[in-house]
């Protein structure tokens, strides 16, 4: 599959952009696990246009994480064009447009989703930000507003004829938020749709190896998305990676193994902002990890995680669920 000239290799496997989780030390971590493409959190056109400090420090860039996408939002085209243009400079290897965020504070604005129910303006804004630079550019959206309105297939089609390099479908509706169950069969039928000729990748409810595997052998997607599936767990990639490659699953690691990546995202998040805001903006892969799931009694420890204020209260903590982990629970 490419991406402009971009080559990730036969059925990519790619970290979808998330707020507060796809900061640059997450990214590389899921990098090295086996993520074939990562995406950044999303950044604000119109705050980055403001040179709003906290937004501009997004779009940074690591080497070792390349190929990288940032994701832009907005609802002028003029702004995101001009967004776009400073991310440039940013020198990504893929500028990515969201049309798919489903929260109030975006989509109710008439940006992110919101624009599905302004396909005009979508396509709009779509069409003159590749125009605009020299980089691909990328879209991500879903299937539709709701139940009623699901215009993925042509508008598809539509969004090819505006110059994007790539289109990655969430198989849900705005409406569904994250809620009920992906609808594959839509993303399907955009992937098998003779006119389509840009990749088409899939995303929604990749919750393991297996479940990848199906969702490209049936629908045929050229590339598949994980989100959710990886806060605290970004080794998913490395057992979908080898999945993949061997029709098999990825023998175990010991629990030592496993408590010792989270300790190093603990670390690498305190060292990128402070010890507070840290700890603060770990607890959701520590609450998300299923390394934890069927502990008899665990929900004291677990209020314990998250309530902790030190790093040294945190891998306290992990510590005692290592020996509980080690002898069965």
């Amino acid at each position: 599959m490419k991406i402009g000239t971009i080559d990730l290799g036969e059925r990519p496997v790619m970290l979808a952009p998330m707020e507060d989780v796809t900061d640059i030390t997450f990214r590389l971590m899921c990098k090295r696990f086996g993520a074939d493409m990562v995406y950044t959190e999303f950044v604000s056109a119109d705050a980055l246009v403001r040179h709003v400090n906290r937004t501009r420090e997004k779009l940074t860039v690591n080497e070792a994480e390349r190929p990288v996408a940032i994701q832009l939002y907005g609802r002028e085209a003029a702004t995101v064009v001009e967004a776009a243009r400073l991310c440039e400079a940013a020198r990504p290897d893929v500028i990515d447009l969201n049309f798919g965020c489903p929260v109030r504070k975006v989509a109710g604005k008439g940006a992110g989703a919101g624009l599905l129910r302004n396909l005009p303006l979508m396509l709009d804004i779509a069409r003159e930000t590749a125009k605009a630079v020299h980089l691909p550019v990328t879209v991500k959206t879903r299937l539709g507003w709701d139940a009623g309105d699901r215009p993925i297939v042509e508008l598809a089609e539509r969004l090819q004829d505006c110059g994007i390099a790539a289109l990655s479908i969430h198989g849900r509706t705005r409406a569904q938020m994250y809620a009920g169950e992906a609808d594959w069969r839509l993303i399907g039928e955009v992937k098998n749709n003779p006119h389509m000729h840009i990749p088409v990748i899939g995303n929604g409810d990749i919750t393991s190896a297996e479940k990848c595997a199906e969702c490209f052998d049936r629908y045929g997607v050229d590339g598949v998305m994980i989100g959710r599936a990886s806060i605290g767990r970004p080794w998913i990639f490395r057992e979908v990676k080898h999945f993949l490659a061997t029709a098999g699953p990825l023998p175990a690691e010991s629990p030592a193994w496993y408590l010792d990546v989270l300790k190093r995202q603990v670390l690498q998040s305190v060292e990128r902002l402070d010890e507070r805001r840290g700890i603060l903006h770990i607890r959701r892969h520590l609450a998300a990890t299923p390394l934890f799931k069927g502990i008899p009694d665990f929900k004291p420890t677990r209020v314990a995680l998250l309530r902790a204020e030190t790093v040294g209260q945190l891998f306290d903590l992990l510590d005692r669920l290592h020996e509980r982990l080690a002898v069965g629970n």
